[in-house]
C-alpha cells in the first residue's frame, strides 16, 4: 500500500523529526553541529522556510518552521541532507545513508499549541540528558528566546512577539515558560502527532483541516450507524 503523502500546509507551522539510522549518530562533535547549523540557514532561507525553532541532539532533531508553499519543506531537508550527508562521510570515513528514511511532520495548531512545541523542542536536551539547564546548551534555539545570544538560524514567529512590547518583556515572559516545563501529558501528546505524522491541536482544528484539505484526519467513528426508528403505529 502506497504511503499517504505528508500533510503540509503553506504558511501554518509544522513540527519536524529526523533521526539517524540506528545505531547511527548524526552529530559527534561540535563542529557537525555548527556544520548543519550553516547549510540549515542556507537552505531555509533559500527556500524562504521560517524556522522558529530548533534542537540538534546526538541521534536526531527537531525543527519547527513555517513553509511558504507545499514542496519547500521537503527540498530544504533534501538540500541539507545532500550537504551534510557526503560532507559527514567523508569526515567519519564512512559511507551510506545517514539519516532514517524521510523525515515526520506535523502541522501545528498556531493559538493552541505553537508555543507548546516550541518549548516541547527547546527543552529536548534536558529531557533526554543533555544538559542540566536549557540555558546551557549551545545547540538549540533556547538561548535566542531566552535573550542570552542572537541566532541567525531564527525568524521569531508573531505568537513570541506578542509574548511583550519589548525585546526584554517577551524573553521574560518565554523564559517563564519554560521554567514551568510541560505536562506529561503534552509531552505525550506532541511526541504521537509527530511520530504519527498527525496534526498536533484541538478537535475543532482537526475538523477544519478535514474540510480544506478534503482528507480524514480524525478517527472514524466505530460500530454501526444507530438503526432509525420505525414509524409508531396506535394499537
Amino acid at each position: 500500500m502506497a504511503r499517504q503523502p505528508r500533510l503540509i500546509l503553506p504558511k501554518q507551522p509544522h513540527h519536524i523529526l529526523q533521526r539517524a539510522n540506528d545505531p547511527q549518530l548524526i552529530f559527534r562533535d561540535d563542529a557537525d553541529y555548527r556544520q548543519f547549523l550553516i547549510w540549515l540557514k542556507e537552505a531555509a532561507r533559500f527556500y524562504k522556510v521560517a524556522i522558529h525553532a530548533y534542537a540538534l541532539l546526538p541521534t536526531h532533531l527537531h525543527l519547527l518552521a513555517t513553509p511558504p508553499d507545499e514542496d519547500s519543506l521537503a527540498a530544504m531537508m533534501q538540500k541539507i541532507g545532500r550537504l551534510y550527508v557526503p560532507w559527514y562521510n567523508a569526515k567519519y570515513t564512512r559511507a551510506g545513508g545517514l539519516f532514517e528514511g524521510r523525515f515526520r511532520t506535523a502541522v501545528v495548531d498556531t493559538d493552541r499549541h505553537f508555543l507548546m512545541c516550541s518549548r516541547f523542542i527547546e527543552l529536548a536536551p534536558t529531557r533526554e540528558g543533555q544538559t542540566p539547564a536549557p540555558e546551557d546548551y549551545a545547540w538549540s534555539s533556547y538561548p535566542h528566546h531566552a535573550g542570552l545570544r542572537p541566532d541567525p538560524v531564527i525568524t521569531d514567529h508573531a505568537l513570541f512577539w506578542a509574548l511583550g512590547n519589548t525585546p526584554f518583556q517577551r524573553e521574560a515572559a518565554y523564559t517563564e515558560l519554560v521554567q514551568q516545563g510541560i505536562a506529561s501529558d503534552e509531552l505525550a501528546l506532541i511526541a504521537a502527532s509527530v511520530r504519527k505524522g498527525q496534526p498536533l491541536g484541538t478537535d475543532a482544528f482537526k475538523r477544519a483541516l478535514e474540510q480544506q484539505t478534503q482528507r480524514r484526519i480524525l478517527p472514524a467513528k466505530r460500530g454501526r450507524p444507530a438503526r432509525k426508528a420505525g414509524p409508531v403505529v396506535a394499537s
